[in-house]
């Protein structure tokens, strides 16, 4: 969805006229099948995108080999290029595409244009791959070829098909405006991924690596949906941090564009991590999926603060600190022992960073059952988190502020404070605000004899 350091676009300029082609594919399933705030995302970075060719950008709707076939016949067409996706079902079906066009005498030629090293080419040295993150970044990652450089932005002579649909006609705004706030809270395209870049290297790279966990402050980049969406590449991203602080200060954010990288490395080599448990082990821990918390945890009505404050920020805004995401995430499959997918489907549908490999991995690392994964018994004490980084209590006031006159020393566990602290706040608990679904300390302890009950089974660690 750019224009700069578009490996494939770049090509197909230096080979003639350029029939700008996006294809939905309504018979895209699973995982690979956008979300309701990823679709709300898409619509808009498609008018970005189409404003920035020119209005040349040529909308289709349905099955992509088809369309293509259409298309190349029409124009003559010598060469179709793509920046090439890594996720296991869209990998098939450009398989099928690809097959199709040369059997019509086409050439093609698909491009890395999303990653800063090929899965394929990041292996140990027999020749598996990784399965630990630290290894993974330091030696697979960092002794390879270094990154490709940016390219710069295109410039081309686009052609437009009469045929193609209006942006409008793909239907990926929804019916009923829950999406209300969003533009509140987001710019979506490829100038605003840049300058969201530059204001996190002004303000917020110099205290990312303290500041990415304080989710009241402004210190994290908010990157991930533009990066996801392709509005800017990590080749962009990477030399522009390192360009402007210190190898030591750059290496902090560089190693979360590694975790990217990971994430992605894993899906390529194991394509069911969107449904199976990568230690397989955890097969048989005894899930005890509960309709009705799951339906509390994805309100936000949980009576748990930190846990609350972050999905109603996720349904807010389509995001959620990343710190908060671990702390909600472990709430659910170790609290409420709820099965990490149900979470991550929620995830799916909910987040406009929505991406398959990220939280496919990263549901399966809190969930203990994944690689590099922090072990079953780590839970996360949401008290505690949000004493630690949420220590003034402005980032659960701001979704939360039905608690807002809550003393800080009752904010993170209200049903603590005395009745008359309630009252002078102007809470009732299970009318104003609800009542802690489960206790932490006896919920901790039921998930950690879950895990003992198949303890022969699922290692430690």
């Amino acid at each position: 969805m750019r224009r700069a350091d578009n490996p494939a676009l770049e090509d197909a300029a230096e080979n003639g006229n350029v029939l700008a082609v996006y294809i939905l594919d309504p018979a895209e399933t699973g995982g690979s099948a956008p979300g309701a705030a990823s679709k709300w995302w898409l619509h808009h970075s498609l008018v970005s995108l189409n404003e920035s060719l020119g209005g040349n950008l040529n909308i289709f709707k349905g099955e992509p080999g088809a369309i293509l076939s259409k298309l190349v016949k029409e124009y003559g067409v010598s060469k179709v290029c793509w920046n090439h996706s890594y996720e296991p079902l869209v990998m098939s079906r450009d398989e099928a595409v690809i097959t199709m066009l040369k059997e019509l005498g086409v050439e093609v030629e698909t491009f890395n244009g999303s990653l800063l090293w090929d899965p394929e080419e990041v292996l140990k040295a027999d020749g598996t791959p990784y399965k630990v993150f630290t290894p993974f970044f330091k030696k697979g990652c960092l002794n390879a070829m270094a990154p490709r450089k940016p390219l710069k932005p295109v410039n081309a002579q686009f052609k437009r098909d009469e045929s193609a649909r209006s942006i409008d006609e793909l239907g990926l705004l929804p019916e009923i405006p829950w999406d209300a706030e969003f533009s509140n809270h987001w710019n979506v395209g490829e100038s605003e991924a840049h300058r969201t870049l530059k204001r996190f290297i002004k303000h917020g790279l110099a205290h990312y690596d303290e500041g990415r966990n304080l989710p009241a402050k402004k210190y994290t980049s908010r990157l991930s949906p533009h990066l996801h969406w392709g509005e800017i590449s990590p080749n962009q991203i990477w030399y522009a941090v390192r360009e402007n602080v210190s190898a030591e200060e750059a290496y902090v954010f560089c190693s979360e564009l590694g975790w990217r990288e990971f994430s992605n490395s894993l899906l390529f080599h194991w394509p069911d991590l969107p449904q199976e448990n990568l230690n397989r082990k955890f097969d048989a821990f005894p899930w005890q999926d509960d309709a009705s918390d799951l339906a509390a945890w994805q309100q936000g009505r949980t009576g748990i603060p930190l846990v609350d404050a972050g999905m109603r920020e996720l349904w807010r805004t389509g995001f959620m600190h990343n710190r908060v995401r671990m702390v909600a995430a472990s709430f659910l499959v170790k609290n409420l022992l709820i099965h990490w997918r149900h979470g991550a489907d929620w995830f799916w549908d909910t987040l406009v960073d929505a991406d398959l490999p990220n939280n496919a991995a990263s549901w399966q690392w809190v969930a203990g059952c994944g690689a590099d994964a922090a072990p079953y018994f780590r839970i996360f004490n949401p008290v505690t988190q949000g004493k630690k980084f949420d220590p003034d209590g402005d980032y659960i006031r701001t979704y939360l502020p039905e608690l807002g006159k809550l003393p800080n020393k009752y904010l993170f566990s209200p049903w603590e404070a005395p009745e008359a602290v309630l009252a002078e706040a102007g809470i009732a608990l299970g009318k104003t605000y609800p009542k802690p679904i489960v206790d932490l300390k006896e919920s901790r302890q039921r998930a950690l004899d879950a895990l003992a009950t198949s303890k022969d089974r699922i290692p430690l660690n």
